[in-house]
């Protein structure tokens, strides 16, 4: 229970699980156990033939475990160790020299994946049949056979990628999180981090939250030509090896089948979100009469319509969502509690410091790194959930091997909304007070538009935007091409001025991992499924629900989805997560009249005036 839990401080994490130090002795004897290890299998290589023994092959495979893992460990702290301070110079080099290490040792073990894919169908599927955990990981590698080049091609690629695309990222990162951005609060001007001015963009000071807005993509907007260079050189090379080299039919088809979606599923997700875009449009018009405007601007998309000062400092944050866990069931609670008794989250905001959130599984039985820029705000608190959810996620399927324990990208996101919801749950039912209650409402319906709607439209642009670089495309033609969708969007109610062409290069999913985001609204939209039925079935929902994470990775999405009785190939299945949504709308239209009489009685959103 709530009272039961410790007060954790707003702190920096520890990588002491991995190793104590950059330079310590024991990071030096895992290089040389990791050399050591791929050596041994290297030696293996003459046992690979087509009648080799299942006895044989599980025992490679678990040599492969143990290599992974050391390679896990490794390039997790480099990262972690970026991530905390993006302007270490330290971070910056062992993350290049970890980046160099971990593709060597890769071109070291290629001959493995590449024997297994050329494999016969018949001698492939005996040994599947007797694999155990290890079929799907199997099998999941004899899918990209088609488009497997050489052994020798596959090297070079995999040692291109380092000083290439991989270091392009680094740059920007690098480039984005030095960022400061300056905003006049009262009589002051304060120089604030990207997490510390998107506070604002939530603010009730209408004028205030679009000076944040500006002044985030003004600061952009000065490295524009240079970020959208990085991004073109990024598609093009995504294009160059997934298209031109590997053979896939577009470029959001590599990633589908890196998440073993089948294209037509992963379209028809796209579509509908599309196909509901009114639906938005009906709820960005209603926030508009709440905050008494005739249309909202883009600036106003996550204003507080009822004005509360609601605040929660960290530790009261965490003893929250660690209620809303346990009110659902006690060992997700004991899970994410973990994250904070191992001191592996970093709460903390710092200049140089990743902006955003996220949670690192490193490898099974290792409590995964959490980190979010927490400020106090509501929205910080999901934030937190979500987080945690992801770890819970990692712990649950903890039992699997390090091959299969990681889920794909689709379900990845389950947990973490399904944490939200859990979140937005216990507030409601927490708080009395009818105006933070519409405004936790509120808030939910405009998570569920950032989740869904927004994330299937940067794919959407993604898609666009791949094709237009292939085609010549500038970098302005790609800032207008995005400004025309988002005004395509939100159509005649939300007014949309001209710094958002700037936006996309502000996306760091486009850059690190193309066509990542529409993981985002097959999440949303699933949780949302999951959530009417267990507000339908109570109790009898759990098990199907837990069954869910517990897989990991060990199957694929769909069958993992099919045992639990959810058919994502139907459009039906998608447009049932809509509906959900406009419950969510169809409550707050619902909302007595004398409260919007008590709304719009309240002081105007301070002069609000068009920016165009």
């Amino acid at each position: 229970m709530l009272h039961a839990i410790p007060n954790y401080p707003q702190k920096r994490w520890s990588l002491g699980d991995l190793f104590p130090a950059p330079d310590s002795p024991e990071m030096h004897s895992a290089i040389e156990e990791l050399q050591t290890r791929a050596a041994a299998f290297e030696a293996a290589r003459a046992r690979l033939r087509p009648d080799i023994s299942l006895e044989e092959l599980l025992e490679l495979i678990h040599q492969l475990e143990a290599i992974t893992h050391l390679s896990q460990r490794l390039r997790a702290y480099a990262g972690l160790s970026f991530a905390e301070n993006t302007q270490s110079q330290i971070a910056q080099a062992l993350l290049a020299r970890m980046d160099q290490l971990m593709a060597q040792i890769n071109n070291r073990l290629l001959f493995f994946s590449l024997w297994w894919k050329a494999l016969d169908d018949e001698n492939a599927a005996r040994l599947m049949a007797g694999a155990g955990e290890f079929r799907y990981w199997l099998e999941t590698m004899r899918r990209f056979k088609p488009y497997t080049l050489s052994e020798e091609a596959e090297k070079i690629i995999n040692l291109k990628d380092v000083t290439g695309v991989h270091a392009l990222r680094t740059l920007y990162d690098a480039i984005t999180n030095r960022y400061i951005f300056r905003l006049k609060l009262d009589d002051s001007v304060r120089r604030l981090t990207r997490g510390e001015i998107s506070v604002y963009f939530r603010h009730p000071d209408a004028a205030l939250r679009a000076r944040a807005y500006q002044e985030l993509y003004r600061v952009f907007a000065q490295d524009g030509l240079i970020l959208g260079q990085l991004y073109q050189a990024v598609v093009r090379d995504w294009y160059n090896e997934q298209v031109q080299l590997r053979g896939f039919s577009s470029p959001i088809s590599a990633r589908n089948l890196s998440n073993d979606l089948p294209d037509h599923v992963v379209d028809t997700l796209l579509e509908v979100c599309r196909q509901n875009a009114p639906l938005y449009q009906r709820y960005f018009q209603l926030k508009a009469k709440w905050l008494g405007m005739e249309r909202l601007r883009r600036y106003d998309l996550y204003a507080p319509v009822m004005h509360t000062e609601k605040t929660y400092d960290f530790g009261e944050a965490a003893g929250i969502v660690l209620s809303a866990f346990h009110n659902f069931d006690a060992q997700l609670a004991d899970m994410a509690r973990q994250v904070f008794q191992a001191d592996h989250i970093d709460s903390q905001v710092r200049k140089g410091k990743r902006s955003g959130a996220f949670c690192w599984s490193v490898a099974p039985r290792l409590t995964p790194w959490v980190m979010v820029n927490y400020q106090g705000r509501p929205s910080d608190v999901s934030t937190l959930a979500h987080e945690l959810g992801h770890a819970v996620h990692s712990i649950i399927a903890g039992h699997h091997s390090i091959l299969t324990y990681h889920s794909t990208l689709p379900l990845a996101e389950t947990a973490s909304t399904f944490g939200e919801m859990l979140l937005v749950d216990h507030l409601l039912n927490q708080e009395r007070d009818d105006t933070v209650r519409y405004e936790l409402l509120f808030n939910q319906v405009d998570d569920t538009y950032a989740t869904i709607m927004r994330q299937a439209n940067f794919a959407l642009f993604e898609r666009q935007a791949h094709e237009m670089v292939q085609q010549g495309a500038s970098v302005d033609d790609l800032a207008t091409a995005y400004l025309q969708n988002l005004r395509s969007q939100f159509a005649d109610a939300v007014e949309v001025s001209e710094e958002f062409r700037w936006e996309w290069v502000s996306i760091p999913h486009i850059y690190h991992t193309p066509f990542y985001v529409y993981a985002y609204s097959f999440g949303q939209l699933l949780v949302l499924s999951l959530y009417r039925q267990y507000k339908m079935t109570g109790e009898s929902f759990k098990p199907r629900y837990l069954s869910i994470l517990a897989a990991g990775g060990s199957e694929s999405p769909l069958r993992i989805l099919e045992a639990a009785g959810i058919d994502v190939r139907r459009a039906e299945f998608w447009q049932g997560g809509f509906d959900v949504v406009r419950e969510m709308i169809e409550q707050l239209e619902a909302i007595p009249s004398t409260m919007e009489q008590e709304r719009s009685s309240m002081p105007a959103d301070q002069a609000i005036t068009s920016p165009r």
